[in-house]
């Protein structure tokens, strides 16, 4: 009976119902009055206005599940509880849902509580993390800050890494690359279709980023940026290095994480303090 709206894993459509009368069935669990997101608003957000009069079995299961964000909406609810809804989805129709739930996120004054196991979702639509194991919270707080974290587990996985939010400062057509500058420095990445001046999020793998002492001459890596040790977690064979972007006289910056082997870590002797560069692909 609270006004929370729901989305769980599989779309859970009424199948004698074609779409438009799914929508207006999750509209009448809400008095007119207290109706505060209209149907005609959540059918464009979600993208859905061509399918209103199709039956969920004509449906693909990315659409379904448009369908059902919007039917969860359409009850008005003071809080979104997203269960993990992207899990039955293969990757080619997680990549068509997910913009329109960054879109929901942008454009909504809506709390979304969102479960999932997919740190690239995470990395995408995430403002404020809670990290839990085994029904007890291990940690909270803002993503980038958490993500940065080398004492937690989301440090020990392969898709280790942080999220930098940063502003799009060039489109590079000919090369087809985009500059995204940040506090403590700038990158080049594969082109963005954000526009000039836009906020926008990078996530750096901490398996994609290495490190040396001196600055490289002739190198392929677009991106090499100063940097400060700020510390290192080694395993039998890894290194794991949190990094802050920006060099010794920066204050504040961002901060980083790469994963090399133990051994270049012992070969250079690395301790924390330490000024050195960080090589960024382009393409990574």
């Amino acid at each position: 009976q609270r006004p929370i709206g729901y989305v769980i894993q599989e779309a859970a459509l009424f199948p004698h119902l074609d779409v438009r009368r799914n929508l207006h069935y999750g509209q009448r669990r809400v008095a007119e009055g207290e109706r505060r997101i209209a149907l005609d608003q959540a059918v464009e957000l979600l993208g859905i206005g061509a399918l209103m009069a199709r039956r969920p079995a004509t449906l693909s299961g990315g659409e379904r599940q448009r369908v059902a964000i919007a039917r969860a909406l359409a009850t008005s609810p003071r809080l979104l509880l997203m269960d993990e809804p992207l899990a039955a989805l293969d990757a080619a129709r997680k990549a068509e849902i997910l913009p329109y739930l960054e879109r929901l996120h942008r454009e909504l004054s809506l709390p979304i509580v969102y479960v999932t196991h997919a740190m690239d979702e995470v990395a995408r639509l995430a403002d404020h993390l809670v990290l839990m194991a085994a029904g007890r919270v291990q940690a909270t707080g803002p993503l980038a800050e958490l993500l940065a974290r080398t004492d937690l587990p989301l440090a020990r996985q392969d898709e280790a890494g942080v999220v930098i939010v940063a502003q799009l400062v060039e489109q590079d057509a000919a090369f087809g690359l985009s500059r995204i500058a940040f506090e403590g420095g700038a990158l080049w990445l594969g082109q963005s279709d954000a526009t000039i001046g836009q906020t926008v999020r990078a996530r750096v793998l901490a398996r994609d980023v290495s490190v040396t002492r001196q600055a490289p001459a002739e190198t392929s890596i677009l991106n090499v940026l100063p940097v400060v040790l700020e510390g290192l977690h080694a395993d039998h064979s890894t290194a794991l290095l949190r990094l802050r972007l920006g060099g010794p006289q920066a204050a504040g910056g961002t901060p980083l994480l790469a994963r090399i082997t133990r051994k270049s870590c012992e070969a250079l002797a690395l301790a924390p303090g330490d000024a050195l560069y960080a090589q960024i692909k382009g393409v990574a």
